[in-house]
């Protein structure tokens, strides 16, 4: 299912090694130069080959080059990059009546990136709250939480290692320990405006929320007239094997936010929501300038739809239970590896010690993986993999596996090892 499109040639601006003077000091990144990709591969400054099973943090879902989606980016840098939200372009309708479709929500809101989802997503359930209750403000969120970067979606990001340098940080935010049903309803009342919860909490080691505390979750919202609100930003648009992990849940949310593999690599990411809470919003309340141009929506429309046409769904579902029947077998061989968890492409294994070594070794021997919460080993592949790729992946981490480093692994609560924390 690879694409087959030609590598493009390496340009002669590339250098080996680039050092990184004018670079602001945010990330933790290895010498290596990525330079091009084609289909589930990248390619370094040295011509060397690695298969990618992190993919971009969960963005490039059709790899690399996928020829439908360089054909419409093509076309549309050809004839307009951007359009204001001043005024229609072809794409954003369809687009939006695509997602809506596929989540089963009625409107959309296109923004840039999944924290300025987030952000629109607490002004939209603010916005709602307000016509109900003036005191109407709270936001509950779960430990172990990871919603973005900006100030909002930090403010309902649980891990002190992001919150501490920037607080104070948005009032009205409280955190429930997470599958604590007890606590979410003793945290729950009439002055909460919304509950954010990602389905599946992907920095925070690919944990997935139980059908009970969802449920839970679901009936107290609906009870106190609360939005609840699905941050799929890394779980949605297919990465589960469905179109979105809320749906194997009996509780449909409020409000979805997406962004990641939206729009092939395009920066592009959206809010959908219920005809009820949408109508919160009137012109003049919320915008952007950037969100939803034309070649992003109309890269978008094609990876949605050559996900349904290649039916990458069920490729979803059954490479993922390759994989992880594979990542068991090499568990119980390993003898240090806690559990093997997540569904679909979104998978991790969990270690009894720290990971960053897991992820040098297995960059070292061509594959490129991460670590989150310092000890789960985190992986999510493209859609378009086939079987011939999981069985270079099990092989090579199987090598990865074969030596147990000595330093244990330690609880945390902060970023992955390696720096490489999911970015927005």
């Amino acid at each position: 299912m690879e694409s087959s499109v030609a590598p493009a040639p390496e340009a002669s601006v590339f250098s080996p090694n680039p050092p990184a003077v004018h670079l602001m000091n945010t990330y933790r990144r290895p010498e290596q130069v990525f330079v091009r990709g084609r289909g589930c591969y990248l390619y370094d400054s040295n011509g060397r080959r690695y298969l990618d099973f992190i993919t971009g943090i969960g963005v490039n879902a059709l790899g690399y080059a996928h020829p439908r989606l360089v054909r419409v980016m093509r076309r549309e840098a050809g004839r307009a990059v951007h359009v204001s939200n001043l005024y229609h372009h072809p794409f954003q309708e369809p687009l939006a009546a695509k997602l809506a479709a596929w989540s089963g929500l009625d409107r959309v809101f296109f923004t840039n990136s999944g924290s300025e989802s987030i952000e629109g997503a607490l002004k939209l359930a603010r916005a709602r709250a307000r016509k109900i209750d003036e005191r109407k403000i709270r936001i509950l969120a779960l430990e172990n939480s990871f919603h973005g970067r900006t100030f909002g979606a930090l403010s309902i990001t649980s891990t002190p290692e992001y919150r501490q340098p920037f607080e104070p940080l948005v009032p009205g935010a409280e955190f429930v320990r997470s599958e604590d049903v007890a606590d979410l309803e003793a945290k729950f009342g009439d002055d909460v405006c919304a509950i954010v919860l990602e389905p599946i909490q992907g920095e925070g080691g690919i944990r997935p929320l139980s059908d009970a505390f969802w449920n839970k979750a679901r009936e107290l919202a609906t009870r106190h007239g609360a939005m609840l609100v699905a941050d799929e930003i890394q779980s949605g648009l297919g990465r589960t094997g469905r179109p979105f992990a809320f749906q194997r849940f009996a509780g449909k949310p409020d409000i979805v936010t997406v962004a990641k593999p939206l729009a092939g690599g395009v920066p592009l990411g959206a809010f959908i929501a219920s005809e009820e809470a949408a109508s919160a919003l009137v012109p003049g309340m919320h915008g952007s300038t950037f969100g939803g141009g034309p070649l992003a929506c109309a890269a978008a429309l094609e990876f949605l739809t050559t996900v349904e046409e290649e039916n990458l769904l069920e490729n979803v579902r059954r490479r993922g239970e390759e994989i992880r029947q594979g990542l068991e077998t090499l568990a119980a061989r390993a003898g240090f590896v806690r559990e093997v968890r997540g569904e679909g492409l979104m998978l991790a294994m969990e270690l009894d010690v720290e990971g960053a070594a897991y992820v040098d070794r297995a960059r070292e021997r061509g594959l490129l993986i991460n670590c989150t919460h310092k000890h789960v080993l985190r992986f999510l592949p493209p859609f378009i993999l086939g079987e011939r790729q999981v069985n270079e992946f099990l092989g090579k981490m199987k090598r990865v596996l074969a030596q147990k480093p000595k330093r244990p692994a330690k609880a945390v609560t902060g970023a992955g090892a390696t720096g490489e924390a999911r970015s927005q």
